[in-house]
């Protein structure tokens, strides 16, 4: 019987090693990337049945890894396997139509189930977030960790490289876009999120998550 293909996307070596292991045994791991951009090309070639991915990443982030995959490939079943307990990020990964949101510290067959039940075109959710995910209700831009929900898909791309320390410069040869488009999306962040300098716009991507300190 053939074992369905994952892909994993994870930056942490000696988590994907022990993740390799965990799941070797009833799946086949077509692929390992550590960036969300790497995610999005390796999802093109290989056409994994499920990804498990993670939501910080270098270059591109989980999530925005997964908008830019499901706009070609919408049928494309993937797992967040995260650090990030708070439901704003358990609301848009399922907004990106996510199979199943898992947090790191849960048990490791938690993660089983999840990619058995995506893999059959069901959803799952870590109890640990389940109650308040499903509490939650979303009615537009909030403040707190929901505010990055509010910021539009090439924004969020822009903040992660500045947080990275890309210049705009490299920012505009990675997206392919003017440095003067990088400058507008910086400064129009700014505006819409209250801060007032550069290096406060970096940590506030650091504080949500967007990408690691």
């Amino acid at each position: 019987m053939t074992k369905p293909r994952l892909l994993i996307a994870d930056d942490h070596k000696i988590f994907t090693e022990g993740l390799k292991r965990l799941l070797n045994a009833d799946f086949d791991i077509a692929g390992v990337v550590e960036d969300g951009r790497e995610l999005v090309a390796a999802a093109e070639k290989l056409r994994p049945d499920l990804i498990v991915a993670d939501i910080s990443m270098p270059m591109l982030n989980g999530i925005e890894a997964v908008r830019q995959i499901k706009k070609v490939h919408p049928e494309t079943k993937v797992v967040f396997l995260t650090m990030h307990p708070d439901v704003a990020y358990a609301v848009s990964a399922f907004k990106e139509g996510a199979a199943g949101y898992v947090l790191k510290n849960s048990a490791p067959d938690e993660l089983i189930t999840a990619i058995r039940e995506g893999l059959k075109g069901r959803t799952y959710v870590t109890p640990l977030i389940a109650g308040k995910l499903l509490n939650s209700y979303q009615s537009g831009c909030q403040s707190g960790a929901d505010t990055v929900i509010c910021l539009s898909s090439r924004q969020r791309e822009v903040l992660q490289l500045l947080a990275e320390s890309h210049s705009v410069k490299e920012i505009a040869a990675i997206l392919n876009i003017s440095t003067k488009t990088v400058e507008y999306h910086k400064y129009r962040m700014m505006e819409d999120l209250g801060i007032k300098s550069a290096a406060e716009l970096i940590r506030y991507a650091v504080k949500q998550g967007i990408t690691e300190p």
